[in-house]
């Protein structure tokens, strides 16, 4: 056996969790029906450089930027909006979102942040070619963009699978990011039960599953969320994963390491190097992340001084399911 699996012991989930994975293998059943009502998803024609869109209040950009990466560049997609000379606060969105995810946390901030929510590598508009897609690997990359934009310090905002990348850029960057708040994602704890999904990213059937945008949305938002969620929003999801090239780099990120292993990561090495005050953003309801393993004041203790919960009266997709809550909790967190 080695040193990892025996120093690191899963932690069991409390037994509500139980009743919360029954539910949510049961939501799978009405997923046909689902998809079936969900309005056509005609195909997005792809942005180009400088392109403008409203939403609410803010006008945001959508910019195409390559940046050093994988032995020459990576083409990095992202929109920007608010004041130029603001404070600026970067989002990295999960799986299967883009960047549309944080629309309305834009909204809410872009009148006095500047925004950057950007597509992660192998997702929406960015880079989707072969290289380097581990977490700390991409967050290298990041890095490398933040540079070329000349951003010397921000605030972090992530959610779920944009967190462990998220991980390893708060751990690189130590000084230079000066909150964090963590999103829907494993931190202290774990078990095995709570991340089926590397089975169904890592199977040799991942491209194909991944090919069906409105499937997958729609699964994953029936599965993990407890409040509704906006048609448009969901119809936005699909065409902004349905980019061409997603089914196949997406799962470049799971071949390449593992749940146990970011966990083991955090455990060993990253949280020790966060800097800023990090805030734990989850959804109270998400079957499949117990609120108790983030509320646990040994966990908090581990974080930086000032470091706090907050839960979210949601399941796993606050940043859709709980828009007016998110804003206010991340205005007063980066205030």
């Amino acid at each position: 056996m080695s040193q990892h699996a025996t120093a690191y012991a899963y932690t069991t989930p409390p037994p509500r969790v139980r009743t919360g994975l029954e539910e949510a293998v049961d939501r799978l059943s009405r997923v046909d029906q689902l998809v079936a009502e969900l309005p056509e998803t005609p195909p997005r024609a792809p942005e180009a450089d400088g392109d403008q869109e409203r939403l609410g209040e803010v006008t945001v950009t959508h910019r195409f930027v390559d940046a050093p990466g994988d032995g020459e560049t990576v083409r990095w997609h992202y929109v920007e909006g608010g004041p130029v000379d603001a404070p600026v606060v970067v989002f990295l969105h999960g799986v299967p979102d883009s960047w549309w995810q944080w629309h309305y946390a834009i909204e809410a901030l872009g009148s006095d942040f500047r925004c950057l929510a950007i597509d992660l590598k192998g997702y929406g508009q960015s880079e989707k070619g072969t290289g380097d897609f581990r977490q700390e690997g991409v967050a290298i990359q990041l890095e490398a963009l933040l540079d070329e934009l000349r951003i010397e310090r921000f605030s972090l905002v992530t959610h779920d699978r944009g967190t462990p990348v998220g991980d390893h850029l708060a751990a690189r960057m130590g000084n230079r990011v000066i909150r964090y708040g963590r999103g829907q994602q494993h931190l202290w704890h774990l078990h095995p039960d709570l991340h089926p999904q590397q089975d169904v990213f890592t199977s040799p059937e991942a491209p194909a599953v991944l090919a069906d945008a409105r499937r997958i949305v729609v699964t994953a938002y029936s599965v993990l969320g407890e409040r509704e969620v906006k048609v448009s929003d969901l119809v936005r999801t699909v065409q902004e994963f349905s980019h061409d090239g997603i089914n196949t780099a997406v799962p470049r990120y799971f071949n390449s390491s593992s749940f146990r292993q970011e966990w083991i990561d955090r455990r060993t090495r990253l949280i020790s190097q966060w800097k800023c005050p990090v805030l734990l953003l989850q959804g109270a309801d998400d079957p499949l992340q117990p609120r108790e393993f983030y509320t646990d004041p040994d966990v908090v203790a581990k974080l930086p001084e000032g470091s706090a919960v907050h839960l979210f009266d949601s399941g796993h997709f606050w940043p859709f399911e709980a828009p007016e809550e998110m804003a206010a909790v991340l205005r007063d967190f980066l205030d």
